[in-house]
Formats: structure tokens, C-alpha cells, sequence
């Protein structure tokens, strides 16, 4: 074992605070307010311009343009659209994962965000106990085949 020398620091002491996992700098804090600024327009947007009417700015799912397929996320353009404009059960209707989908991005952002303030959050995603990932991603995929699947009571899942 080497002895150490004089007057070096105690490898076993920490020099200065612990590293932040989400920069409070003033960099990070405009980073955080211009990504809810993108979000709240394009929100705004998707409000205002329904995305399955004839001639919408909106782009379709490449997924389905290349596959002839529904993908698990088709839908949740025009469900987002439905939920902002007050049509909850349209918006579970075009896909049943839109309020999810919502929820976990405003929370995601409000906690980002929060934390980039120097506010002291609870990261609500890792309340989520370690089985549920895996629940969530076979559910996605088993959706993602139901709602292709041409006959009843499956057909109900295309949007």
C-alpha cells in the first residue's frame, strides 16, 4: 500500500457539494421556459388546426405511409386535439394513450422546469415501481397489434 503525503486531501471527503442532476443555471432556466414557450404553441396549434381535416399542416405517421399499418401512436395528433378542445371521449377514442401521453409530458416538463428554479421536486417517474416499464412497453406493443387486427371486437382500436 502507498503512503500518501503530506498535506494531500482525504480521498474519502468530498470537495464541495454534490453534482446537481438538473442545471439551475441561468442557461438551464431559459432552456426549461423556452421548451414549455415550444410546447404551449405547439399545444396552441394543435388546438386550433384539426389535424384529420383535408389539407392539415400536419404531418401523417411515416409508419403507416411505409407499412400500410396503425402504429401505437397514430392518433394521438388528432386525440391531443380533441382533449384540448374539450372532447375527452373523442380523444381516448382516436387513441387511448392521448391523456397519458399529455400528462407525462407536462409533468415531465413541470418538474424539469421546477428543478431548474432551484424548487426542491419529487421526480414523479420514479415513484413508478420497476415492473410497470415493462408492463408499459408489452402494452404498447399488444396495442399496436390489436388495433390492425381487421375484425371485431378489435377493429374498434383503429383510429
Amino acid at each position: 500500500m502507498l503512503a500518501e503525503a503530506p498535506g494531500s486531501p482525504d480521498p474519502s471527503v468530498a470537495a464541495g457539494p454534490a453534482p446537481s442532476r438538473v442545471g439551475t443555471g441561468r442557461r438551464h432556466r431559459v432552456g426549461a421556459v423556452l421548451c414549455g414557450c415550444a410546447l404551449a404553441g405547439a399545444a396552441t396549434a394543435v388546438a386550433l388546426v384539426d389535424p384529420s381535416s383535408p389539407g392539415s399542416p400536419f404531418p401523417g405517421c411515416a409508419f403507416r405511409a411505409a407499412t400500410g399499418l396503425w402504429c401505437p401512436g397514430c392518433g394521438l395528433t388528432r386525440g391531443t386535439h380533441h382533449l384540448l378542445t374539450g372532447d375527452p371521449l373523442a380523444a381516448v377514442a382516436s387513441n387511448p394513450f392521448t391523456p397519458f401521453v399529455v400528462l407525462a409530458i407536462v409533468a415531465a416538463w413541470a418538474t424539469w422546469t421546477a428543478a431548474t428554479f432551484g424548487r426542491r421536486v419529487r421526480n414523479p417517474f420514479t415513484r413508478i415501481p420497476a415492473w410497470a416499464s415493462t408492463t408499459l412497453i408489452v402494452t404498447i406493443l399488444a396495442f399496436g397489434v390489436a388495433r390492425n387486427v381487421p375484425a371485431e371486437p378489435w377493429s374498434w382500436l383503429a383510429p
